[in-house]
């Protein structure tokens, strides 16, 4: 067996990260879905319950990196002192300013800007607090986690998936697929302790039962896990969702729910000096 100590967990996540079998969604398609990921993403619980375990502070300043639409943005913004929001979709952005129109929050401020880009030049600056939620899908994990990490005064939370995390297998299954959704909340947890970070771990789960308004809605909302579909697999995916699909009285439901969990994981600057 391989002694634990010996894995570079940074090569291994970018090999797992090769393994997947998900697609890989830039700006483009997360334009196009900002005003549906926006509406589900608060139907799920799971801002309420990050929340719960970030017990934010009335006088945090606070980077939301890869914020979407402003599922955790938008309540944080009523806890604490400020919050900056940036992401790499205009249109999630467009969508996060009215949400914040509509809800008269006036102390989030929006940045676009990627992973990749130079915080700096992009004006995010120190924060007290750090969050990257559900955001950390890049190649070079331990890049990307020291960044964070750098421009955190305070503390640090990033969450990630566990398992299959959002994706459903008995649709891939259904169309033919293997599905592999590519590294899960060990490897970045693993890597956080080889860098001399000693992190806190808690679990969100989700019932994943969700309501559509019709077999068309129902179709559409589990494309993004999937991708582009060959004719035979889009005829596969349509006959799973006939198979399992109950519609009554305009309400539609797949006749079966899967739990998704994620994992939320954090740590204190001052009481983890060894960083990189």
């Amino acid at each position: 067996m391989k002694n634990v100590k010996a894995i570079d967990w940074n090569n291994a996540w970018k090999n797992a990260r090769t393994q997947r079998t998900t697609p890989v969604h830039g700006p483009a398609f997360w334009n196009k879905r900002a005003r549906i990921f926006a509406e589900n993403s608060q139907k799920t619980g799971y801002a309420e319950a990050f929340l719960k375990i970030v017990n934010p502070g009335k006088r945090w300043d606070v980077l939301d990196m890869a914020c979407g639409a402003g599922t955790l943005a938008v309540p944080l913004a009523r806890h604490v002192r400020s919050v900056t929001a940036v992401d790499f979709s205009d249109t999630m952005l467009e969508r996060l300013q009215e949400r914040c129109r509509q809800a008269g929050i006036s102390n989030i401020r929006t940045i676009k800007a990627s992973w990749e880009d130079n915080w700096s030049r992009a004006g995010i600056g120190l924060h007290d607090v750090a969050i990257a939620s559900r955001s950390l899908v890049v190649d070079d994990l331990r890049y990307a986690i020291a960044k964070l990490n750098s421009i955190a005064r305070k503390r640090v939370y990033i969450s990630t998936i566990v398992g299959d995390g959002p994706y459903d297998r008995r649709i891939y299954n259904a169309v033919g697929r293997r599905l592999d959704a590519g590294p899960d909340y060990i490897y970045n947890y693993n890597l956080l302790h080889q860098m001399g970070i000693y992190a806190n771990v808690a679990f969100i789960t989700e019932d994943n039962r969700k309501i559509y308004g019709s077999r068309a809605e129902a179709l559409d909302s589990s494309r993004w896990m999937v991708g582009d579909m060959t004719p035979d697999e889009e005829k596969r995916y349509e006959g799973h969702f006939d198979k399992h699909l109950v519609c009554d009285a305009g309400r539609c439901m797949l006749d079966y729910h899967r739990i998704v969990r994620w994992a939320v994981i954090w740590w204190d600057k001052e009481t983890n000096t060894k960083y990189l």
